[in-house]
């Protein structure tokens, strides 16, 4: 009779399992297949997000809350708009304990569905006019349906490709994730420069259900793809090596538990506030500022929605050399600097807005979604990735970077829209917008460099 060996994974055998997968042509072909399958999910969520963004800003409050003032019913629009953001962490939380056990795939076929029906559902809506405050409720409702979904779909995306890709591109191959968010930003810009040529009166009685009834197609085409994914190189040696623990050829090993909560947690709290220095300026940047260049400054609504149509196009450079950077020079330093470039950016940007003038505001717009919505993305892809141990991976990165999504970016619009509605001015929120990229910063000096990391690690890189 043998006696079983212990589990201690080596970072050879890490590094060695995707490309050994890689080296096959199937394994390139499953390979291709996730990287298609992630983007398409990943630009799903994103239109979802840049659709409402957009309508909030720009039609919502018209449809949903006509009896309202202007101020009040942006403010409005963007609290239903918060309500996505709630539901987020709840989603990660579930879905990614579900995608710990039973694999990725299972998870990111159902997040896709629910996704896709509640933004087809909610260019169905009756509005204020038709059904009173049952319209307001019911988006409310579809909100929370899509941010549960949304809330797993992002990191389900990040692991696979991250456990997917040979280590010393892991940064680059994991940013691809970002360019999902940035074509499905694209595609919303898009469609809405399109629509908000309409008739003002044919725009708000049945234009604006355009883009969410053609974002099912995304859907339809991300879940078609799914359905023939295999699971991660990481995830089956793990599901083995359980199999070989309950069959009693294998000794799992277990690294010594952390003594305190503060180590048991630090990851978790570090990617926390790398999450909240990147998510909350991206929103200010994408979906507050929109608002408030098209309602308050009055600037004509094609100059916003072509601006993030500009940053869009340029996004597809940005990501894939912000993840080249990180994979040269480190995830750490590449970030710090992002965040650096977000502070020194703040308050110069309301300035310009204030300008009122059509080639200012859209380069200031261009700009902040270039260092907040694109570019930082672009490095923090990896690096959640391979913060976390392979055991809780999903859980963890999902609901730390869904729980910073509703201490920033969920919220960020609503509170500059209260801040703005009290002040009557933007130096609060272009403060608010620092404050946030300040804690990125920060945040960066006690995270580990993590580049190159074995994902097969049992424990946390911290």
């Amino acid at each position: 009779m043998s006696t079983p060996q212990s589990i201690r994974p080596a970072a050879s055998s890490a590094c060695s399992a995707a490309d050994e997968r890689l080296a096959t042509t199937e394994g390139r072909k499953d390979f291709w297949r996730a990287t298609v399958s992630c983007w398409l999910g990943t630009a799903m969520e994103y239109a979802d997000f840049a659709l409402y963004g957009l309508a909030a800003g720009i039609i919502f409050g018209d449809v949903f809350f006509p009896e309202a003032t202007p101020a009040m019913a942006l403010l409005s629009s963007f609290a239903t708009w918060s309500v996505g953001f709630i539901a987020r962490p709840i989603g990660a939380l579930f879905f990614g304990w579900l995608g710990d056990r039973k694999g990725r795939k299972a998870v990111m076929i159902t997040t896709i569905i629910l996704m896709g029906a509640s933004t087809t559902l909610i260019g169905l809506i009756p509005s204020y006019a038709s059904i009173g405050v049952w319209a307001p409720a019911c988006l409310v409702l579809l909100r929370f349906s899509q941010g549960f979904g949304a809330g797993a779909e992002l990191s389900g995306g990040t692991v696979m490709l991250g456990e997917y890709a040979p280590a010393e591109k892991r940064g680059l191959v994991s940013s691809i994730i970002a360019l999902g968010s940035n074509s499905g930003t694209l595609l919303a810009s898009l469609v809405w420069l399109i629509v908000v040529q309409m008739d003002p009166q044919q725009l708000q009685a049945w234009g604006w259900r355009i883009p969410f009834l053609c974002s099912s197609l995304i859907a339809l085409v991300a879940l078609w793809i799914r359905r023939h994914l295999k699971e991660t190189p990481v995830f089956e040696r793990k599901n083995a090596e359980m199999q070989a623990v309950r069959e009693g050829k294998l000794v799992s090993y277990h690294p010594q538990a952390p003594r305190s909560l503060w180590q048991r947690s630090r990851a978790f709290l570090v990617m926390l506030g790398l999450r909240i220095g990147e998510n909350g300026p991206s929103y200010l940047a994408q979906g507050f500022m929109i608002g408030y260049v098209v309602k308050v400054l009055a600037v004509d609504k094609s100059v916003a929605t072509t601006a993030v149509l500009i940053a869009s196009l340029l996004g597809f450079l940005i990501i894939l050399f912000a993840g080249w950077l990180s994979d040269r020079f480190g995830r750490r330093i590449t970030y710090r600097w992002f965040c650096l470039l977000l502070i020194i950016y703040a308050f110069p940007a309301f300035m310009l807005l204030d300008s009122r003038e059509p080639i200012v505001v859209m380069a200031t717009i261009v700009v902040g979604m270039g260092l907040a919505s694109l570019g930082i993305y672009g490095v923090q892809a990896a690096w959640g990735v391979e913060m976390f141990g392979v055991k809780h991976r999903y859980t963890k990165m999902a609901t730390a970077k869904e729980l910073g999504s509703i201490l920033s970016g969920g919220t960020a619009p609503l509170v500059a829209a209260a801040l703005l509605s009290w002040t009557g001015h933007w130096w609060p929120i272009a403060t608010y917008f620092a404050v946030m990229a300040t804690i990125g910063f920060l945040t960066t000096f006690v995270a580990p460099e993590t580049r190159g990391r074995d994902l097969n690690a049992p424990e946390d890189a911290i």
